[in-house]
């Protein structure tokens, strides 16, 4: 999972893709779980178009998209965001969350 700037993410949100994009802030030990977890997810889906941002650096983004906590992950289509997960649960829980949702 690579890590985003803002230039990289407003040429996804432009191009209409179908992707996640993860907010999480280093310090918070809940984030570094999730996104772990999500580095699994990753491997065993293969290729779809999934960023992580900083988001004490994106505070514009934070308050636009309504983030109420970290970790959280929008799963974006057409350039809005069809949902926002804050719970993670776990990997088997995430990978059928993110396989539905990439099946459409």
């Amino acid at each position: 999972m690579l890590e985003w700037n803002r230039n990289e993410f407003s040429a996804f949100w432009e191009s209409g893709e179908r992707g996640v994009v993860y907010f999480y802030t280093p310090m918070c030990g809940t984030c570094q779980v999730a996104g772990k977890m999500l580095m699994v997810v990753e491997a065993a889906l293969g290729d779809f178009s999934v960023g992580k941002m900083n988001l004490n650096y994106y505070p514009d983004l934070a308050e636009s998209f309504a983030i109420e906590s970290v970790p959280c992950l929008l799963f974006v289509e057409g350039g809005r965001v069809a949902e926002t997960l804050y719970a993670f649960h776990s990997v088997p829980y995430l990978l059928e969350k993110i396989k539905g949702y990439l099946r459409g």
